[in-house]
């Protein structure tokens, strides 16, 4: 199988996904005149800031391992490489991992109920639309040492 000539046949940016469910919590806590979060304000910096850390930090160490493997990290390129060392030996999907920290770091200091619960809605929705997408393109051009990968190491944590 030609690698260049597949991929996931993802056609919509998984970073937008979890930023318009941030949007759409925003505008139904404003709409609905929703409750907040009942969280004192500099709590909500500092544990929404640890969050959004904690995000941007498992992102990088995901992102960087593909940009010293000279894989796409976009997922609607191919792969040019299995990446299964560093932090894709405790999760198979670090990025998205990594981007639903941010989600909840950045809704708990908007003190967003709502958007926290629209989280497993988000959730859902990377799942099904793209890791699935991801995980069946990966099963096709890694074949076997896909497979084993999945055996060893969970989706999400």
């Amino acid at each position: 199988m030609d690698r260049a000539a597949d991929g996931a046949r993802i056609h919509f940016p998984p970073p937008l996904i979890f930023l318009a469910g941030l949007a759409l919590g925003a505008v139904l806590d404003h709409l609905l005149d929703l409750p907040d979060l009942g969280l004192d304000r500099d709590f909500r910096s500092v544990v929404g800031g640890l969050f959004l850390l904690a995000g941007v930090l498992v992102d990088i160490a995901g992102a960087g391992l593909f940009l010293r493997r000279h894989t796409a990290i976009i997922p609607f390129k191919p792969a040019s490489c299995l990446v299964t060392s560093g932090i894709y030996r405790w999760t198979r999907n670090p990025m998205y991992l990594g981007m639903a920290s941010i989600y909840v770091g950045v809704a708990v200091m908007l003190n967003s109920l709502a958007g926290l619960l629209l989280l497993p809605l988000v959730l859902l929705i990377i799942q099904s639309w793209v890791i699935a997408r991801e995980e069946a393109y990966l099963q096709r051009a890694f074949g076997s040492d896909y497979a084993a990968y999945k055996r060893r190491v969970r989706r999400w944590i």
